[in-house]
């Protein structure tokens, strides 16, 4: 197989079929990233088209070392796209709060169950994440999510390696902590009605 700084050479110089190799190879891995950080289809989608254009319009300016692949790079530039997409749909919400309200339409579109679990799981996620600092938050979805080394979310982060294990460390704590309350809440109303004559 080709490695990744072979085509990514041949992509610097312009080989439009190089870099579509590239996206072939790494597509999915930005869009599972993308998706795990947004608990959206849609955005994800949106997201990995940013991140392959942000890279074809960059390509002149990253240097891969010669045991190096492209997706930590790659996942650090959809951390980017996704912070900026974020910021807009937040000012885009804000300018709609302004207009004054509509009625309210019911959406008749079939919904995919599957999709709607998978959502309802990542957003249970995301608010865990919400306890997160950006840089924790960065680093959790990097190494936990799309499973990359330390050595590879460094790379990704542009940060020391350890850094990425302390950042990782401190994440990993306030997720455990939450996962405990969150565990200690569910269980209260079931030992109440234990105890109840």
């Amino acid at each position: 197989m080709v490695s990744d700084l072979d085509l990514w050479a041949r992509a610097q110089r312009g080989d439009p079929q190089a870099f579509g190799d590239l996206f072939r190879r790494h597509a999915t891995s930005v869009y599972n990233h993308a998706f795990r950080r947004t608990g959206s289809w849609e955005r994800a989608e949106d997201a990995v088209s940013l991140v392959f254009l942000e890279t074809w319009r960059l390509r002149d300016r990253v240097r891969l070392d010669e045991s190096e692949i492209l997706l930590p790079w790659l996942l650090g530039v959809a951390n980017n796209v996704l912070r900026r997409q974020y910021r807009t749909r937040i000012r885009h919400a804000r300018l709609l709060a302004k207009l004054p309200r509509p009625g309210d339409v019911a959406d008749h579109a079939p919904l995919v169950d599957q999709h709607l679990e998978d959502e309802q799981r990542l957003r249970q996620t995301m608010a865990d994440l919400c306890l997160l600092t950006a840089a924790e938050a960065d680093v959790v979805a990097l190494c936990v999510f799309s499973e990359l080394t330390y050595e590879q979310a460094a790379v990704a982060m542009n940060v020391p390696v350890g850094t990425v294990r302390s950042r990782l460390s401190r994440a990993r704590s306030k997720l455990r902590t939450a996962a405990d309350q969150r565990i200690s809440r569910d269980r209260a109303p079931h030992q109440l009605e234990e105890d109840s004559p």
